[in-house]
């Protein structure tokens, strides 16, 4: 049946039942009602596709997260689980659906493609990962685009994130507080958050004239594991470690039981996120908290503004110490 018999039905125009539909308020709701219930007997259903074009809408939002130099990184990782699913939750109380990618980036224009695809009337990355410049490139002719990330000065594309350095910072003056004096930072330097957690790591530790090395190793959990069981096994036990994320920080917790290395008498250990698992490590997880329910509340906010033309600017979220029994 189309939308033509559907009005003959009902006594009204072809129009009036395709405003009745989309729900709009130009119809009465005893109308609206009548035809919604004529249209569920006949199994008519609005084409939404065409409605979109009309609109020039979608009705889609990207939801990606891009992967260059950190390739062995996934969608299970509790911290991209627990923001992923705040921002898609967001996004469904707003009526759009949600194209969910994890990219690796195989030739410049990879963003590109993605914006000029038709397919989203927005998109959202979550992390920069070695693709600054891309982005950088494609923000300043593409709006609605909102990155969660570090911020750099003068940078022109929006991002909304924890302030990195801040929360390096309080990781270190945690440890030093507690006489620690032989300080390792564990992860990736190369992406730009991990980058401003060990600069402000490094900032306190030398305010303070204390030492500290840097172990620079992959993020997954495999690899940070091996890095930690290695320097470990060369007679190296640092006093306290910092690692950039607690994914990370929980590999160095398995890899310091397994060397016999109480934590955290002989050695403390502080992650960086909060994920729901670090209240449940043995010992339970110090860590920096980013408070990624604000955080996806500002992403989403901003990006439905800028879809809708409006200005909006960057916002950095304060990171919080989390005491538990790891430092």
């Amino acid at each position: 049946m189309k939308l033509a018999d559907l009005a003959a039905l009902a006594g009204v125009s072809t129009a009036t039942v395709s405003r009745a539909l989309a729900g709009h308020s130009s119809v009465n709701e005893q109308t609206r009602e009548r035809i919604r219930v004529l249209a569920r007997e006949h199994d008519v259903r609005p084409n939404q596709l065409a409605r979109n074009l009309r609109m020039k809408s979608t009705g889609a939002i990207g939801l990606v997260l891009p992967l260059g130099h950190a390739k062995t990184q996934h969608l299970t990782d509790p911290f991209f689980l627990s923001l992923l699913g705040f921002l898609a939750d967001l996004l469904v109380e707003r009526g759009y659906d949600i194209l969910l990618s994890r990219v690796i980036p195989d030739a410049d224009d990879w963003l590109e493609r993605l914006v000029d695809s038709g397919r989203i009337d927005g998109l959202l990355l979550v992390g920069q990962s070695d693709q600054f410049a891309a982005i950088e490139r494609v923000s300043q002719r593409y709006r609605p685009l909102i990155v969660w990330g570090a911020n750099r000065p003068g940078q022109h594309h929006l991002t909304i994130g924890s302030d990195n350095v801040a929360g390096g910072r309080l990781a270190a003056e945690h440890l030093i507080a507690q006489g620690r004096h032989r300080l390792l930072f564990v992860g990736d330097p190369a992406p730009p958050e991990f980058a401003d957690r060990l600069a402000g790591f490094a900032a306190a530790a030398d305010h303070a004239g204390v030492a500290y090395t840097v172990l620079a190793t992959p993020m997954s959990p495999e690899a940070v594991h091996a890095a930690v069981a290695e320097r470990l096994a060369g007679g190296t036990i640092p006093d306290a470690i910092f690692a950039a994320s607690d994914v990370a920080a929980m590999s160095v917790l398995r890899a310091l039981a397994e060397a016999g290395i109480d934590v955290p008498t002989t050695t403390a250990v502080i992650g960086y996120d909060d994920v729901s698992l670090a209240a449940h490590t043995s010992p339970s997880l110090t860590t920096i908290r980013q408070d990624l329910a604000i955080g996806a509340e500002l992403m989403v906010d901003r990006l439905l503004k800028r879809v809708a033309g409006e200005q909006t600017e960057s916002a950095i979220v304060p990171p919080a110490l989390i005491m538990r029994q790891s430092a």
